[in-house]
């Protein structure tokens, strides 16, 4: 009979696999809701797309995992129990953020699960608050750096192409969009499986079966497969929510609003620092929109998305707590 503590260690690496597939369905809309939104591609053909460049993007760099592994707490507080609650308080929050078709972020939902959960196995002096420090400052700053952009690159656009017929200028960016929106797609995968391998790799050296935190190929390999599968399932309310809801787009604002967003987000990768790619795609639409008009925004959608972003690291903590509370007796600390 195989020991518990192998027994968990599956179950964590289970759940962390189960967390990348809902991060994918959850966050397609990051790469393709623009692009189903003006039509560019068809909600089949887009979806398919953004898997095969997530499972790209998520073979590429281990920096953000390295991130996440070593950042948050204490490693000599981490044991398998701890990270499976922390995984399940993101898991839930994500499927309740799905149901209400709320773009939500996976990545403040994994760290507030996860801090929960230590903070439940040996309190708050087990977190690392100045690596929480900034990764909450990156996931603060980098909405606001994406609506930048995207209002600035929209302006720019504006600009350039004052002279041109509407009807000429869509035609041109709706090709274009296809290539931002891979951009997109294959910067979301560098960025959000990432999150995964940290977690396994964390359980792994807990587990001893690893000396130090460097995530193993099969690991990298087994989070792109899951991400892949995941986005290929597809996210039809989150889709409604960015790509209709929020903002109404043409061509060259789909353009605009991926090719700021994945500067963004490909940027943060390379330095290691985790973005919610779901903030920075929202956000580059918001900036998109001002361009045009205060009224093009749609203000309620706005309040709704903001109003999930505030409580989702609360939240996911708070439920990855109550799940470390439930689990260690059964299942020890």
């Amino acid at each position: 009979m195989p020991e518990v503590t192998l027994v968990l260690l599956v179950a964590v690496i289970a759940a962390a696999l189960l967390f990348d597939y809902i991060n994918g369905f959850h966050d397609t809309a990051n790469a393709i809701a623009t692009c189903v939104s003006t039509r560019a591609l068809t909600v089949r053909t887009a979806i398919f797309m953004a898997a095969g460049l997530n499972f790209v993007g998520a073979m590429i760099s281990t920096k953000v995992a390295a991130t996440i592994g070593k950042g948050i707490v204490d490693a000599s507080s981490i044991t398998q129990v701890v990270v499976l609650a922390g995984i399940m308080g993101a898991i839930i929050w994500n499927l309740i953020t799905w149901y209400y078709g709320l773009p939500s972020s996976s990545s403040h939902a994994i760290i507030g699960g996860l801090a929960g959960s230590v903070v439940a196995h040996a309190g708050t002096s087990a977190l690392h608050w100045a690596g929480l420090k900034k990764i909450i400052t990156v996931l603060i700053l980098s909405p606001i750096v994406g609506a930048f952009f995207g209002f600035l690159f929209m302006v720019i656009m504006m600009w350039t192409f004052r002279n041109k017929a509407p009807y000429t200028l869509n035609k041109v960016f709706r090709k274009l969009q296809i290539f931002s929106a891979a951009v997109m797609a294959f910067s979301h995968g560098t960025a959000d499986a990432q999150k995964s391998m940290g977690v396994i790799t964390m359980a792994l050296v807990s587990y001893g079966s690893l000396a130090t935190f460097e995530v193993p190929n099969w690991v990298k390999l087994s989070c792109a497969v899951a991400m892949g599968l995941g986005t290929a399932a597809g996210g039809w309310r989150i889709i409604k929510t960015v790509g209709h809801d929020f903002v109404k787009l043409q061509p060259v604002h789909g353009f605009c609003v991926e090719t700021a967003s994945a500067g963004v987000i490909l940027g943060a990768s390379a330095m290691g620092l985790p973005t919610s790619t779901t903030h920075v795609i929202t956000s580059s639409i918001l900036g998109v929109g001002l361009s045009k008009r205060i009224s093009a925004v749609n203000w309620g959608v706005a309040y709704r998305i903001v109003t999930a972003w505030v409580i989702t690291i609360p939240a996911s903590a708070t439920v990855g707590f109550v799940s470390y509370m439930v689990f260690s007796p059964f299942l020890g600390k």
